[in-house]
C-alpha cells in the first residue's frame, strides 16, 4: 500500500532537517489558495440553441477578481512581474484568429508599439515547438507586449489600439489574450432518451486549464488574494468577453442568474476562497 501524502511530506521534511537546509525563501505563489474547493455552478438551456446547454460557475463569475496588470501582478515567470500572463507567445486558435490579429497590426504605428521596427523587419509570428502557429516572442515576451518604460505606454500593444480607437480589445486580440482568465469547454452529452445535446461550460481559468505546466508558473492571478479586490464580480466586469463566449442571449440569462445568487445567498453559498471575506 503506496504512502499517503501526509506521510511523503513528513519524509521530505525531515530529509530537510537532516541536511540541515534553510528553509525556502517564501515564493509567490504561496499567497495562492489551493484548487479544489466547493463551487456553485447553474445549468441552464442556451436561449438561442435548443441543442446547447451552458454550465456555468457562479463561484467564479460572481468572484471580486480583476486583471492587476501593472498594479501588483506578480507575473507568470519569475523576474518578470512587468510581463504579466504575456511572457509566452499567444497561439492562435485558428486560422480566421489570425487572419483577424493580422487585420489589427496593419494599423499599429511605432508611437503604440514598442517592437514595431523588429515585426517589419522580421515578422511577428511564429511556430512553437509543438507546430502551432502563436505570436512572436521577443526579447522574452510576446512581441506586443511593450515593456516597462516605453513612451507609449507598457503592456499590449494590440490592447491600446482597441482602447485608442474606442474599441473592446476582444476585437483586436488574440483569442486566447482576451478570453483567459476565463475558460469555455464543450462537451457533446447522450440523454437517457438518446438525444445529444452540446455542454458549454464557462469557468475560472486556474493553473490547471494551462496543461501540466500551469503548476510551474511562477504565480497565477485567479487564485491569488491580492487579484479579488474589484468592486464588481466578474459576470459585470467581463460582459463584453462573456457576451461574445455565450451570445446574448445566453449573457442575458447568466447576468440574471449570477444577481439571483448574490441575492438569495447572503452569506454567499461556495465564494471564492480567494475573494476578501464579507
Amino acid at each position: 500500500m503506496g504512502k499517503t501524502k501526509a506521510a511523503k511530506r513528513k519524509k521530505l521534511d525531515e530529509g530537510a532537517r537532516a541536511g540541515h537546509e534553510a528553509p525556502a525563501a517564501p515564493r509567490a505563489r504561496d499567497e495562492e489558495t489551493g484548487l479544489d474547493f466547493t463551487r456553485a455552478w447553474v445549468e441552464f438551456p442556451d436561449p438561442a440553441d435548443d441543442e446547447q446547454v451552458f454550465r456555468c460557475d457562479l463561484t467564479w463569475l460572481t468572484s471580486r477578481w480583476n486583471c492587476i496588470f501593472g498594479q501588483g501582478c506578480q507575473g507568470i515567470t519569475a523576474g518578470r512581474a512587468s510581463d504579466g500572463c504575456c511572457t509566452l507567445g499567444a497561439h492562435f486558435s485558428d486560422e480566421d484568429d489570425e487572419k483577424r490579429v493580422a487585420e489589427h497590426v496593419a494599423r499599429l504605428t511605432p508611437e503604440i508599439w514598442q517592437f514595431h521596427g523588429v515585426a517589419e523587419e522580421s515578422g511577428w509570428t511564429e511556430v512553437s515547438e509543438e507546430g502551432e502557429r502563436q505570436t512572436r516572442r521577443w526579447k522574452g515576451a510576446c512581441i506586443f507586449n511593450n515593456r516597462a518604460g516605453f513612451e507609449g505606454g507598457a503592456g499590449c500593444a494590440l490592447h491600446k489600439l482597441a482602447l485608442d480607437e474606442g474599441r473592446e480589445p476582444l476585437e483586436t486580440k488574440p483569442d486566447v489574450c482576451w478570453q483567459v482568465p476565463v475558460r469555455r469547454t464543450y462537451e457533446w452529452v447522450e440523454l437517457p432518451d438518446g438525444e445529444e445535446v452540446l455542454y458549454v461550460s464557462i469557468g475560472e481559468y486556474d493553473r490547471r486549464a494551462w496543461g501540466s505546466g500551469g503548476h510551474d508558473l511562477h504565480w497565477w492571478c485567479t487564485s491569488a488574494p491580492s487579484a479579488h479586490g474589484a468592486g464588481r464580480p466578474v459576470y459585470e466586469s467581463y460582459r463584453p468577453e462573456l457576451t461574445e463566449l455565450m451570445g446574448a442571449a445566453g449573457y442575458e440569462k447568466l447576468r440574471e442568474l449570477c444577481e439571483r445568487h448574490i441575492a438569495a445567498q447572503l452569506p454567499l453559498l461556495a465564494p471564492h476562497p480567494a475573494d476578501p471575506a464579507p
